[in-house]
């Protein structure tokens, strides 16, 4: 797929962070789904088959990191990368993350370039 448009979900329970995150994609050409919270988007991702899900951590309800494991465990999703995007810098949940089954880590605010450049790599390969 490389630089061509994807459609990418993003699950983030800030209207803020959805906004900065969905103008860098559409700004690239990339289409978008949005998701307020971790239920919402395992069960669009299952219903729209995303390219790539950007997953927020703290949300109500099911959490980012449950929210991944239940995409990435599935046999339907398990295809579909997760990248979790979150103020969380700590490494223990990066490690926790990866566990889930996330394919990157990034920590807010994510720069333009490297949201970019992490999202060109999953979708790749």
């Amino acid at each position: 797929m490389g630089k061509s448009m994807a459609r990418i979900l993003i699950v983030d329970d800030s209207p803020t962070e959805m906004y900065k995150l969905a103008a860098m994609l559409e700004k690239h050409g990339h289409s978008v789904l949005k998701a307020e919270n971790g239920a919402d988007g395992v069960a669009l991702a299952r219903q729209e088959k995303p390219d790539a899900v950007l997953m927020d951590i703290v949300m109500p309800g099911l959490n980012g990191f449950q929210a991944t494991r239940q995409l990435t465990k599935d046999d339907e999703t398990s295809h579909i990368p997760v990248i979790i995007v979150t103020t969380k810098d700590q490494e223990t949940d990066r490690v926790w993350g990866k566990r889930q089954g996330a394919r990157d880590y990034l920590t807010k605010p994510v720069e333009e370039n490297t949201l970019l450049k992490t999202l060109n790599a999953v979708l790749v390969g």
